[in-house]
């Protein structure tokens, strides 16, 4: 049995359906807070429930007697939990850095106590972040222990996450695996990401704003590929014997500027866009890069998923989702 904390999110729900469709058991667990429209949360969770495996409870992790009334009969039957659940966005963590701390650091505190003497639990993955490398856009790789260089509370408190799990793998032997993520999109994306914006308002004839001139670089990673290797860590994990603690990037190694990335979009919907450039926001870096080396050597992992090809797909999602 799964628990996907998060669940009606982005990567949960693709994580959750995949699980689904291989017949496994999964609880699904989301606040539904309002930091982007529910709507498309609701319309995530009208897939997911069509499953007669999936079970579903609205629950903040902060809120203690909340988890323990509705997950307790479970307890002691989950054997994977992948925590995806938390406070999104490195703007916002500018304005309202309290949040961070409490729906990214204290919430997993919460979990991880609340699971700490589980006798069925054999993996928590949970999700890092590639911005806690900060201006250092991981030119190394995980091996060579580079400097992680926080400029958000959003970032710092993903790193937060990571020295958590160490200590709770050292108190209570739980094997970790945390997952630094790269720029996700695809279908059923977050509207608050630029490319769904982006979109949104190419369709509607309305300006859009491109912070720093355009000049970002990302490594722009398709859904199917990071459910793809997000499957790879799990199978090859949850039945660890020996004590592991360890993190992995997901991500395309392929950096490309925000300016190619929106002239593919232009291209492929056949129009263009208002554009408004403007300087540089706080907290945003300027490059990521993936490095993978280390990830291939360990558990394969694999970009199938062209640029050209997943941006097709979202735009194809998008015209029959936003009608």
């Amino acid at each position: 049995m799964y628990l996907i904390t998060g669940a009606a999110g982005f990567i949960g729900f693709h994580i959750s359906l995949e699980l689904l469709k291989k017949k496994e058991n999964v609880i699904g667990i989301d606040n539904i807070n309002n930091y982007y429209d529910r709507k498309i949360k609701y319309d995530r969770l009208k897939i997911l429930k069509k499953y007669s495996k999936f079970k579903f409870f609205k629950i903040d992790l902060n809120n203690k007697k909340q988890l323990n009334k509705k997950i307790k009969i479970y307890k002691n039957k989950i054997e994977v939990i992948i925590h995806l659940a938390g406070q999104a966005g490195v703007r916002y963590s500018i304005v309202n850095p309290t949040t961070y701390i409490q729906n990214n650091i204290m919430s997993y505190v919460q979990l991880l106590e609340f699971f700490k003497k589980s006798l069925k639990n054999k993996l928590i993955l949970y999700a890092s972040s590639s911005s806690i490398y900060g201006e250092l856009g991981s030119r190394f790789s995980l091996s060579s222990k580079p400097q992680t260089k926080p400029i958000s509370v959003y970032s710092a408190s993903k790193l937060s996450m990571e020295l958590i799990s160490n200590v709770y793998n050292f108190l209570y032997k739980i094997n970790f695996i945390g997952v630094r993520f790269f720029s996700v999109y695809g279908p059923w994306g977050r509207p608050d990401m630029f490319y769904f914006k982006f979109l949104q308002k190419i369709k509607n004839n309305k300006t859009i704003e491109i912070y720093n001139f355009g000049n970002h670089h990302r490594s722009f990673t398709y859904i199917d590929d990071v459910i793809l290797n997000l499957m790879k860590l799990i199978n090859k994990f949850k039945n660890k014997k020996r004590s592991v603690c360890d993190i992995f990037n997901i991500g395309n190694p392929k950096s490309i500027s925000l300016k190619k990335f929106i002239d593919l979009l232009e291209k492929n919907t056949g129009k263009k866009a208002i554009k408004k450039y403007t300087k540089k926001h706080p907290g945003d870096l300027t490059v990521t890069r993936s490095n993978v080396k280390r990830e291939e050597n360990i558990f394969n992992h694999e970009i199938r998923v062209s640029l050209k090809e997943g941006i097709m797909k979202l735009i194809n999602w998008h015209k029959s989702y936003c009608k």
